[in-house]
């Protein structure tokens, strides 16, 4: 935390050294990274902590915009804080920073366990005393005994990779430090944050020009087609990766893979090499001295390197998918084509949830593709606990579209107790009607579920007709039971307006309605009915009305039917349905209908 812990009070200044910086930038700004500049700078000059989330693919430029931040609050004389998860990504995030600070005058430096420890210790009394601008760290940056003089800004970058106790230590810095958060693929609950409003966020959609889509496709590992896809790139003069996240046997596969490219130089680097061990292997492949690298996850995040456009991910069924988007967005960040090979073991089968992420990671293989795999995750696992420390859990039960109406309701509710609506309420229909989606009108279960969804929110007859109308675009014609399914949604939200909780057709002659304990049940719309007649607190029976001077044996549908014109008027669900189909319910008249 900063030793002042003074509130920013006052705007940022612009400074002549901010126009200079941006024009060192050697590309131009795709319009997303504009938008997103302006839209971070509005923030850093606004009178509350900036609190942003800042969503980009990789290699989309989030990098540039965060070092813009950086610069900007740095030439004001406070100071930038940098957390990355990893002691590669920080090195290289101190090159990257160091080359466009310090003809500035800007001191950028670097603390992690490459450092020695006379070194740290220096750091660590150079930052308090404000001789250092900008500190790039990993987890280390959140120590004790790490202050700063006067702390602006925090940088979070790869946001997915810190645990909730470090991310529970940075909301109390959240009061008085601007924080600018950068991810490809952020977890579900920093993601539902930003989409319902917690959190600002701003979202880098377009590629850079020339870049090309990761060519991405599963394959067995085999000696041919892993020495294929090595001869491919090497023979463009380019670099490869190939992921083996087993430090126990990572020897024996670059020995293999000497056998397959013996004029290739391969080095191997993996999280329990010693410091100087990880350091000479990486920065021999980050100069062009190494051909492949053979590695364990630790090159997940922040490498740049343009001529690495080839990358082999082994047992890729064991990696989430988030994981394996973020290892193929080490290759393709040049104008050439990269590829991604997913390699599976022959002899050892994959789960169903494997398969299903390496369907996934094949389908979202275009450009840009980060966001929707984060969607992805959260529409699976669940957006989490807003206010304790559970990162994912409780959509994949109600679908996130429920569930983000159901923390409507509550806060609602918590604004306004006394005028809130009830959180939920659902009333049950039985009618003794087929209502249901036929596998022959939509086979896939999962979009049934979607349908569903979406005729629940037939609150009105103009909606009703709308999503009806929609559905029979798409998939041709409704069947009844669909029919009957769309029109009994309508009707529960109808009735959830004249205090409903149930209705139950009995007999062919009566419903039974469940309803409020404390008062008799009421409205105009019981005037369609032979009879009114209570039976106990809360439950009313409605008797059918006689035709022809006798009473008629009245169908589901009839009584459907005869619920709906209660409600809305005569016709009114003849209506709703006369564009469905060709065929649709006949509206009862005089008597029962028989079908």
């Amino acid at each position: 935390a900063s030793d002042s812990g003074c509130h920013r009070t006052s705007p940022y200044a612009s400074d002549p050294l901010e126009t200079e910086f941006l024009d060192q930038f050697p590309f131009s700004d795709t319009e997303d990274q504009t938008r997103a500049w302006a839209e971070i700078r509005a923030d850093l000059e606004g009178s509350q902590p900036m609190d942003r989330l800042l969503c980009g693919d990789v290699g989309f430029g989030k990098t540039e915009v965060a070092m813009r931040a950086a610069f900007r609050v740095a030439i004001t004389g406070r100071q930038v804080a940098v957390l990355v998860p990893t002691t590669i990504l920080a090195e290289q995030h101190c090159e990257t920073f160091s080359s466009r600070f310090e003809p500035h005058g800007l001191v950028v430096d670097v603390l992690s366990r490459f450092r020695s420890t006379k070194e740290r210790k220096s750091l660590l009394e150079a930052t308090p005393a404000g001789r250092v601008d900008v500190l790039v760290g990993t987890h280390r940056l959140l120590s004790d005994d790490v202050r700063f003089r006067d702390l602006g800004l925090i940088i979070i970058d790869e946001e997915q990779r810190f645990g909730v106790r470090h991310k529970e230590h940075l909301k109390e810095l959240r009061r008085e430090v601007d924080v600018l958060t950068l991810s490809a693929t952020p977890i579900p609950r920093t993601l539902h944050a930003a989409l319902v409003g917690i959190r600002n966020i701003s979202t880098l959609d377009q590629a850079p020009p020339g870049r090309q889509d990761v060519e991405t496709r599963m394959a067995f590992k085999d000696p041919v087609v892993v020495k294929q896809a090595l001869h491919r790139e090497l023979q463009r003069n380019g670099q490869v990766f190939v992921v083996h996240n087993r430090v126990e046997t990572i020897e024996r596969t670059a020995a293999q893979i000497r056998e397959l490219a013996p004029d290739a130089v391969v080095v191997v680097g993996h999280g329990q090499m010693t410091e100087l061990q990880v350091e000479k292997a990486l920065r021999c492949f980050l100069r062009g001295e190494a051909d492949i690298l053979v590695c364990t996850t630790i090159i997940e995040n922040g490498l740049d390197i343009p001529r690495a456009n080839t990358i082999l991910i082994e047992r890729a069924d064991r990696f989430g998918l988030a994981e394996l988007h973020q290892l193929r967005g080490r290759v393709g960040r040049s104008s050439l084509r990269a590829h991604c090979l997913l390699l599976l073991e022959r002899a050892t089968p994959i789960s169903p949830a494997a398969k299903k992420r390496l369907k996934a990671i094949e389908e979202f293989s275009s450009l840009g593709a980060g966001f929707a795999i984060a969607m992805k995750d959260l529409e699976t696992r669940g957006a989490g606990n807003m206010l304790g420390p559970e990162q994912s859990g409780h959509i994949a039960a109600v679908g996130y579209e429920m569930y983000c109406r159901l923390l409507d309701a509550a806060a609602t509710s918590a604004r306004d107790q006394a005028a809130a609506p009830p959180i939920i309420r659902e009333v049950d229909v039985d009618l003794g009607l087929q209502v249901f989606i036929p596998d022959t009108f939509l086979a896939d279960s999962k979009a049934r579920l979607e349908l569903l969804r979406e005729m629940d929110g037939a609150h009105d007859p103009a909606t009703a007709q709308e999503i009806g109308n929609s559905i029979a675009d798409r998939f041709g014609a409704l069947p009844e039971p669909v029919q009957n399914l769309l029109l009994v949604f309508l009707l529960k939200h109808l009735l959830v307006d004249q205090g409903v909780r149930g209705v139950q057709f009995i007999d062919g002659e009566r419903l039974v309605v469940r309803h409020a304990d404390t008062e008799p049940l009421g409205g105009a719309w019981l005037d369609r009915f032979a009879a009114v007649r209570p039976v106990e607190p809360g439950k009313t029976h409605l008797l059918l009305p006689e035709s022809r001077g006798r009473r008629q044996a009245f169908s589901g549908l009839d009584t459907l039917g005869l619920l709906l014109d209660s409600l809305l008027g005569d016709g009114g669900w003849s209506i709703i349905t006369r564009s469905w189909s060709d065929t649709h319910p006949v509206k009862p008249t005089d008597g029962p209908v028989s079908r």
